[in-house]
């Protein structure tokens, strides 16, 4: 593979691969991508504007939680490594950037994002992404060991909850407006629904 004196590649990257975290510090791309379990995917253009809208009342409420405390709030762009067996770049074959993620281990944060799994993961689907979220990304942070994975539907204004349990999710019931979502890892963080969704105008 041809590569530039900097080493980063501009070659076509197949959708399979497999690919490390060390190609994906090769590449040079204009999109946004992530790897999950060796494969390559193109995230989405600019995210629609009720999915921004959604993910800065989120973080901010959490943001605004956490002052003081250990855990810290983050929004993507920003990488979180899940490594399996080895830390080294090269033998790390997902990184993928949660539209948002709360990270308590200050051990896991370096200048590159987290490496490690997260305690709270927040993704809010977008047209074109939800195999990605429900299936993919499911797996991968349930084996990473995620501990609360919450899936937000804007069109639908539903919230579901999956609870990491003896090493595998537990859904909750489906949250709607009107509802109070509570954190079981996040002890004392709730978010009110009803404000959340009254917001998307």
């Amino acid at each position: 593979m041809e590569k530039d004196q900097d080493n980063s590649t501009k070659e076509p990257i197949s959708e399979y691969g497999p690919y490390s975290y060390a190609d994906y510090l090769r590449w040079e791309l204009e999109d946004r991508m992530e790897i999950i379990k060796g494969r390559h995917f193109k995230m989405n253009a600019a995210p629609k504007r009720l999915h921004q809208k959604i993910s800065l009342h989120i973080a901010t409420e959490l943001y605004q939680f956490l002052k003081g405390k250990a855990c810290e709030v983050y929004e993507a762009p920003f990488d979180v490594r899940l490594p399996v067996k080895s830390l080294k770049n090269e033998e790390i074959f997902t990184v993928v950037q949660p539209d948002i993620c709360v990270v308590c281990n200050p051990k896991k944060l370096d200048e590159a994002g987290c490496l490690g799994a997260p305690e709270l993961i927040v993704e809010i689907l977008s047209p074109g992404n939800n195999k990605k979220e429900l299936q993919y990304k499911y797996e991968v942070y349930q084996e990473s060991g995620v501990k609360e994975y919450w899936i937000i539907h804007p069109d639908e204004q539903t919230l579901l909850v999956y609870t990491l349990t003896a090493d595998k999710y537990v859904p909750s019931r489906l949250y709607t407006s009107g509802d109070i979502v509570k954190s079981d890892c996040i002890e004392g963080f709730a978010l009110d629904l009803e404000l959340l969704f009254s917001e998307m105008k």
